[in-house]
């Protein structure tokens, strides 16, 4: 999703494999702002132990003092959210961290699957919208990931904590 974001092929190292990030990786956009990938929750094909540490790092750096403006939450959209992904979503909110729900693999499925699956996403998890739906293929909901990006920001820049 970030090479899709920056439009870069080779900016954040990929692997067909699912669960491949184990560690947090920060990527400098112009110089003004970090995307930030952390190890996923869900639909990781790694060993329970080494899942079992990703947990308390992910809590750690997203309850440390900075100004994060948002979590973008990455579902598969052909799946039903896990546990891991639930918790997390709720672990946002009682931080007050703006999550900004994002289902992926949408070239996977035909149009009215897609929203379909993003319907039931959305009633699963007792969401107000359905996620963003979008594919690292053919950039899909880029444009909306962005526009919630960018909102986040300009939120977090207005906050009374950086007022003078």
């Amino acid at each position: 999703m970030i090479n899709k974001l920056v439009g870069r092929k080779k900016f954040a190292r990929i692997s067909r494999t699912p669960g491949r990030t184990q560690t947090i990786n920060f990527y400098e956009i112009n110089g003004e702002f970090y995307l930030v990938d952390l190890p996923g929750y869900g639909f990781a094909r790694v060993p329970a132990s080494i899942r079992a540490g990703w947990r308390p790092m992910v809590e750690s750096y997203l309850s440390a003092e900075r100004r994060l403006c948002a979590v973008v939450l990455i579902l598969d959209l052909r799946r039903d959210p896990q546990a891991e992904e639930r918790n997390l979503l709720d672990w946002l909110d009682d931080r007050a961290i703006l999550p900004i729900i994002t289902a992926t693999k949408a070239d996977k499925l035909k149009r009215g699957r897609r929203i379909e699956r993003a319907e039931s996403i959305r009633r699963d998890l007792g969401l107000p919208e359905p996620p963003l739906i979008f594919s690292g293929l053919t950039g899909e909901g880029k444009a909306e990931i962005w526009e919630r990006l960018i909102a986040a920001m300009a939120l977090n820049d207005k906050s009374p904590q950086d007022a003078a």
